[in-house]
């Protein structure tokens, strides 16, 4: 279907734009002449700041460039991410946001999103109201700053995470860019270098006690859904502990979701699927019978080992069953029931089959055992050395290694050394981007595990459906709409993810699974939804997704 968008002025000489025989506008201030250019193409002036972006030296300042090209410009800025996302999704989020949040300090110009100070607390719902676009809010990025990417507290300086995200959201998922709202939390922190900083923009102070923050955090997310009460709450880069802590607090309360343990894990859990399937088929055993070693046990890595559990129980295992399957070490190596005092996240996936002594060599871990799968989240780099990867490649056919930590610096193994260590025979899928390998003349692409092909469709689902909670089937379905939206050339190559520059139509297949979810569950409360056949479901998320070239004619996407 065509749309057409018809100019007309207002009784009060504003232009305004609606689509032919539609009722619904939006307003934009008319510029009187001679306060533009007079040739001012918006076709070439995207093609000028394509060229300006790529003129930059760093991806840093390219960063810089895209944040203030956000601000002048929406609609160019989105029109340049959709245009080119596997180039400027790497500088607008992971790898280069990691530089953008340490130098965040340094290099503010202008504030954008909110800050909720521990020094709010008791007004946090008068600081809430003065944000701008009250009635325009949809969805919050949340972050408290306190373990930032693999980078660690970076206390306020954590806010272009949540300014990332967001962006992603609308790029990705067509959320309109004036439903977000990034809030960094300001608790304080721990690093002293912050601390001693003239620059630093946050409170220099360490950060509160554990008390002090939950009750900061019953006050905050109580005024946030008064204040916003069509809000989705995505939380962000929070300490471990605390990640899993306020995720079990809230999540029955508000509809709110962890993109590190959630997110990451049903990214992961995608991948693996379809990694497991080419795995199995080289091997010839059953996909109930992979096992998996995680290096890392924080909240990104339990988050992800709790999801793969998905994948046992449907290829027909039981939960007990499943967690058998999964196998944690930390910085203390093989985590077991009788290693001793353990943190409470860890406990669930610890061995009761293992009553020897502490084994914390990686190879020793490995040959006790033999692993299909090796999966990194423990920001060590080069943990995956080559005696690991070769070891690995000597066990399977096909080994999966998934070094997932971020930023590229932390990453456990980079692509061209698993590809060379094993003859290209690896299935591979890393947190961060990392460039195609010739093999034997054969092109061979790598895997990213990325949180953005399911975050965005995850969060465009529960807000159509208008979730009162994202539950765990919700956040399978997202992990599973993403591992059956590759195409068959992708499939023939061998792909696990499919290309980055689907993204859109990705996030509709996402939102579509997850209304499902929802509406299976019972928290959705848009039921007319229900009585809509899937072709009718995904018609209407199409036409709800925000793009550049319409502007946002439709008010009520959200």
């Amino acid at each position: 279907m065509t749309i057409v968008l018809q100019p007309y002025i207002d009784s009060n000489g504003v232009q305004k734009l609606k689509i032919a025989g539609a009722h619904k506008s939006y307003s934009r201030p008319r510029l009187a002449r001679g306060l533009t250019p007079p040739t001012l193409d918006e076709n070439i002036h995207y093609l000028r700041c394509l060229a300006q972006l790529r003129s930059k030296d760093s991806p840093l300042e390219q960063n810089i460039y895209l944040g203030q090209l956000r601000d002048a410009s929406p609609n160019i800025f989105y029109k340049l991410c959709l245009a080119n996302m596997a180039e400027v999704t790497p500088l607008i989020y992971t790898p280069t946001v990691g530089d953008a949040c340490l130098q965040y300090s340094q290099n503010y110009r202008r504030p954008e999103g909110m800050f909720v100070s521990i020094n709010d607390k008791g007004n946090i719902a008068a600081v809430l109201r003065n944000w701008p676009r009250m009635e325009e809010a949809r969805i919050a990025v949340v972050t408290d700053g306190s373990r930032i990417l693999g980078l660690g507290d970076l206390g306020v300086n954590g806010m272009p995470i949540s300014i990332g995200k967001l962006s992603l959201y609308v790029a990705g998922a067509g959320i309109r860019p004036e439903s977000t709202l990034p809030i960094c939390l300001d608790l304080g922190t721990n690093t002293q270098q912050f601390l001693d900083d003239p620059f630093y923009l946050g409170a220099r102070h360490k950060r509160v006690a554990t008390e002090v923050m939950t009750e900061f955090m019953e006050e905050f997310m109580h005024e946030m859904s008064v204040a916003f009460p069509k809000l989705l709450v995505q939380f962000e880069d929070f300490s471990t502990d605390n990640a899993f802590l306020y995720l079990d607090k809230f999540r029955h309360r508000y509809p709110v979701f962890n993109d590190d343990i959630q997110g990451t894990g049903a990214v992961v859990l995608s991948g693996f699927i379809n990694a497991a399937k080419l795995s199995s088929a080289a091997s010839g055993k059953p996909l109930s019978e992979h096992r998996i070693l995680f290096l890392g046990a924080g909240s990104a890595g339990v988050g992800v080992a709790m999801q793969l559990r998905s994948f046992f129980t449907l290829n027909g295992l039981s939960p007990d069953e499943a967690r058998e399957r999964i196998y944690l070490v930390d910085s203390q190596g093989l985590i077991y029931t009788e290693r001793g005092t353990l943190a409470e996240h860890k406990k669930f996936f610890a061995r009761r089959d293992y009553q020897g002594p502490p084994m914390k060599n990686l190879i020793d871990i490995i040959n006790y055992v033999k692993p299909t799968a090796l999966l990194g989240l423990s920001t060590i780099k080069s943990a995956f050395n080559e005696q690991v990867v070769r070891l690995m490649v000597e066990l399977n056919p096909r080994p999966i290694i998934f070094p997932l930590s971020n930023p590229v610096k932390l990453s456990e193994c980079e692509f061209h050394e698993a590809v060379e260590w094993t003859d290209g025979k690896v299935l591979f899928a890393s947190g961060s981007p990392f460039p195609a390998q010739d093999h034997k003349g054969t092109t061979l692409y790598p895997g990213q595990g990325n949180n953005m092909y399911v975050f965005p469709g995850l969060g465009l689902g529960a807000l159509l459906s208008r979730a009162s909670a994202v539950t765990d089937s919700m956040v399978e379905a997202s992990s599973l709409g993403l591992a059956t939206s590759l195409t068959d050339d992708e499939i023939a190559a061998d792909l696990i993810y499919p290309r980055i520059e689907r993204i859109r139509e990705i996030s509709a297949r996402v939102a579509i699974a997850v209304i499902r979810a929802a509406q299976a569950a019972g928290v959705d409360r848009a039921t007319a939804l229900r009585n809509k056949t899937d072709a009718q479901l995904l018609q209407f998320v199409q036409k709800k997704m925000w793009t550049p070239e319409l502007q946002t004619v439709d008010r009520s996407s959200l």
